[in-house]
């Protein structure tokens, strides 16, 4: 009796041992393209401190493109093929390139997005690649209109360094479930020319400016501080594949890059973006820390 049995106990046994070894087995981590360069920001320590933030948070290993020109030409050797995204399963674009105005090139990087590989753009990303008349609001489909339609919002200056007031609009989209407004310390609120039909505001931002003076014109001694307001996290879909985009305009500084309601905010997006985020702002099984 004893000996029938074994086979079924060695069965049952060989079976528990393999659910077992498949409820161990993690997904393949993430793979993240982040490009990091440019002018006006301290591009060495905040790429370091997001890929540690990133990696810290979710599942997810991040592959750094820096540049340490700090112009606003510099340009990255991952754009130099047409298929530099196909490794990735999301880029983050952290670079400050306002005077790469190269067509070609930033059609290659678009190309990317358009055929579906996600994006995430932080702080001067939004103020990269433009060219004509980009202070005013460009159209749909035209030449300098790439950018701006990839991103969501079209965005071209930016206030002074001072706190933004962050409260959350769409309380009930995963990647802000559960977040609570914050006040940053000195940051700049970039404005809003444009949100394109696409573009899905999650946070605003309030900021005191003082009014800006006119060229040639002196300060007005009397002049006292006025509210601005603007979206400063979005969501957005692009292209004929509708593919997935966040981006934030917050992040000057790397003490707000390295805050940790900066960092949830960007990890939420990312997982949003590849659709790993669950509704209630959690990541996908698997795909935590």
């Amino acid at each position: 009796m004893y000996k029938a049995l074994l086979p079924i106990v060695l069965l049952f046994t060989v079976l528990g041992i393999a659910v077992a070894a498949d409820a161990d087995k993690k997904p393949a981590p993430l793979r993240v393209l982040l490009i990091a360069g440019g002018c006006c920001h301290d591009y060495p320590g905040q790429s370091k401190v997001l890929k540690a933030g990133i990696e810290s948070k979710i599942n997810a290993v991040v592959t750094v493109d820096f540049n340490p020109d700090t112009s606003t030409e510099a340009i990255f050797p991952s754009y130099e093929s047409a298929d530099w995204a196909d490794k990735y399963d999301v880029v983050i674009h952290d670079e400050c390139s306002a005077k790469v105005t190269d067509a070609a090139y930033v059609k290659r990087i678009l190309a990317a997005h358009r055929a579906g590989t996600p994006a995430v753009n932080l702080h001067c990303g939004m103020h990269s690649y433009r060219w004509g008349e980009y202070q005013e609001p460009v159209k749909p489909g035209a030449d300098n209109a790439g950018w701006y339609e990839m991103l969501g919002i079209q965005s071209t200056r930016h206030g002074p360094k001072a706190p933004i007031d962050v409260s959350f609009t769409d309380s009930k989209h995963p990647i802000t479930k559960g977040m609570t407004a914050w006040t940053t310390i000195n940051e700049e609120l970039y404005n809003n020319v444009q949100v394109f039909p696409s573009g899905h505001g999650l946070a605003n931002g309030k900021q005191m400016q003082m009014p800006r003076k006119k060229k040639g014109q002196k300060a007005d001694p009397n002049a006292k501080p006025i509210e601005a307001n603007a979206i400063v996290a979005w969501t957005n879909e692009y292209g004929p594949k509708k593919t997935k985009i966040f981006s934030t305009t917050l992040g000057h500084f790397t003490e707000t890059v390295a805050d940790d309601r900066y960092l949830e905010l960007v990890t939420r997006g990312i997982l949003w973006t590849v659709g790993k985020l669950e509704s209630d702002g959690t990541a996908a099984e698997g795909y935590g820390r």
